[in-house]
């Protein structure tokens, strides 16, 4: 009878299994991948979108050999006074796909990086000899990397950088040293450092600090919210005060590094009632404080699903949580122009850190901010989508491209380029096309923008475009994006406005149809330089038109 038992037993799970294969296979996610580049030469560790469609892309100029060599024959010195004629650095056509070689002096190994208001990427920091360093990248044809060899006044290894109201780019942290300071250097205060004692008190150890590359994001007052290992403050670092501290996130996980969580703020919705608009930030994933100790002798703990939102601008602010349907550590999270969030990239157990990750996570989730949460079991905030062919693990990134497209890349989680290991180094760049790329909607097309590519603050702007489905007030809006500078699972200055519009659109007598709006009121709410403008009609949005906002 127990054998019968077995056997029945046996083959009720063997049909229950063949049930959910076949219910699996069943299964349509959302989104494609197109392979751009089988490879760029170098593993793409940081990447930066400039206003000319071209991404800067760098890894670190300690890594040995890449696949690509310096142009002409072109040789440079490196720390050891080797000769090294391999680039670590290229130039990527985002439209043409073509790519060519850049040379980077010193070690740009875990730094930080903005765009200056004039398009120009300023790149800080790094390891050794590249953690005083301030690099410039000028969007213009030919152009090369520039290097101020004492840019800084502190080493900045694993820092932060944000774009400020007033032009200056503000640089937070880094590795034993608990202060910011300013870049360039261009007046008496940027002369100085300034002591932020938050940054020691969330450091879990100098080991495995848990507080690396901090979250920060500009709030609409001007002040700056940065999160590090599990809390938050709102610093005023005009006058270098603390004026807020934030309640700590629930569930004991550390979200930075190495304990790798990522972070968006979430669209800012500007009106013409309501100012400043409300700010509320989302952090997801992440993993215990003490991963990275555990993967070193190869205990590789699960990461972290949970995800938080706070609202940084509420009197009483408290963290709203909720659960990602898969676990992840070492996710970027991208804005779209839609205002939805795809999370992508990553793994499901272990740290950042060499070697320290198992188990890649190669489907993204899309999450929109504004769907309900119809508790745990039926939160449609979140869907699941289309994997991945390449794991994207340790020192991958992602960005937004202006035709709406993410581009990602990189992945390496060795000391040196290693081919043949567990999760191979990776060269390639792919783009993830978002669900609005394949729904089947005519994309509408932006034919200008008065008064033109650049305008203040406050300025009546109007949007002509193109569209040959039902155009109403009610499936019509703009938004602008900041291009963000994407490392270490960290999106620095990214940022999306959904701009405040008149009641009504109008079509013109040539039978486009035009949208009338209002440029964002302060530096504050859009610190000044250049963003990617979408429109966006019933969920699908147009290419985007490079815009520059001045002070």
């Amino acid at each position: 009878m127990g054998s019968k038992i077995f056997v029945f037993l046996f083959l009720l799970s063997y049909s229950i299994s063949l049930f959910n294969l076949a219910l699996g296979a069943q299964i349509t996610y959302q989104g494609k991948w197109k392979l751009l580049k089988q490879s760029i030469g170098v593993s793409a560790m940081h990447m930066q979108l400039l206003p000319n469609e071209k991404v800067v892309i760098f890894d670190r100029t300690n890594s040995g050999h890449s696949n690509v060599t310096l142009m002409q024959g072109k040789c440079i010195k490196d720390e050891k006074s080797n000769d090294d004629c391999y680039a670590h650095s290229v130039e990527f056509d985002s439209v043409s796909r073509a790519f060519r070689p850049l040379t980077v002096l010193s070690d740009t190994w875990c730094s930080s990086g903005s765009l200056a208001t004039d398009g120009t990427l300023v790149q800080s920091g790094g390891y050794r000899g590249g953690q005083f360093v301030v690099r410039y990248f000028k969007p213009c044809p030919n152009c090369d990397w520039k290097e101020d060899q004492k840019g800084l006044l502190r080493p900045r290894w694993y820092a932060s950088n944000q774009a400020l109201p007033d032009g200056k780019i503000i640089v937070v942290g880094g590795r034993f040293h608990f202060s910011y300071e300013f870049i360039p250097k261009t007046s008496v205060s940027d002369r100085r450092v300034y002591d932020l004692p938050f940054l020691k008190e969330t450091t879990t150890s100098l080991d495995i600090p848990n507080n690396l590359y901090p979250f920060t994001h500009l709030s609409t007052d001007g002040n700056l919210f940065i999160f590090a290992n599990d809390r938050a403050i709102l610093l005023d670092y005009v006058n270098n005060k603390v004026i807020r501290n934030y309640p700590v996130m629930p569930g004991g996980v550390s979200r930075n590094y190495p304990s790798t969580g990522s972070s968006v703020l979430l669209p800012l919705k500007l009106s013409n009632t309501s100012f400043p608009p409300e700010a509320e930030v989302l952090i997801c994933g992440g993993s215990a404080p003490d991963s990275y100790a555990k993967a070193n002798v190869s205990n590789f703990v699960p990461a972290s699903n949970s995800c938080g939102r706070l609202k940084i601008t509420a009197a009483s602010p408290e963290w709203e949580m909720e659960e990602m349907p898969l676990n992840r550590v070492m996710g970027d999270m991208v804005m779209l122009p839609t205002g939805d969030v795809i999370i992508i990239n990553g793994a499901a157990k272990g740290s950042a850190g060499w070697e320290f990750a198992r188990e890649p996570v190669q489907n993204p989730l899309l999450y929109r901010p504004d769907a309900s949460t119809g508790g745990n079991n039926n939160n449609t905030r979140f869907e699941v989508l289309s994997p991945s062919g390449i794991p994207r693990m340790y020192h991958s990134t992602a960005i937004l491209l202006s035709d709406g497209r993410v581009l990602v890349g990189g992945s390496n989680p060795y000391m040196n380029y290693n081919f043949t290991g567990l999760f191979p180094t990776d060269l390639s760049l792919e783009a993830f096309y978002p669900p609005y790329l394949s729904s089947g909607k005519r994309r509408p097309s932006i034919i200008s923008v008065n008064p033109g590519s650049k305008f203040g603050y406050k300025q009546k702007i109007s949007v002509e475009f193109k569209s040959s489905g039902n155009v109403n007030q009610g499936n019509v809006y703009v938004t602008m994006v900041a291009p963000s500078f994407a490392t270490h699972s960290t999106s620095m200055n990214q940022r999306l406005l959904v701009l405040a519009l008149n009641d009504g659109v109008t079509k013109t007598s040539s039978g486009n149809y035009l949208v009338e709006g209002y440029a964002p009121e302060t530096p504050a709410l859009a610190p000044p330089g250049y963003y990617q403008l979408f429109l966006v009609q019933d969920g699908v949005p147009s290419k985007a038109t490079w815009v520059q906002i001045n002070q």
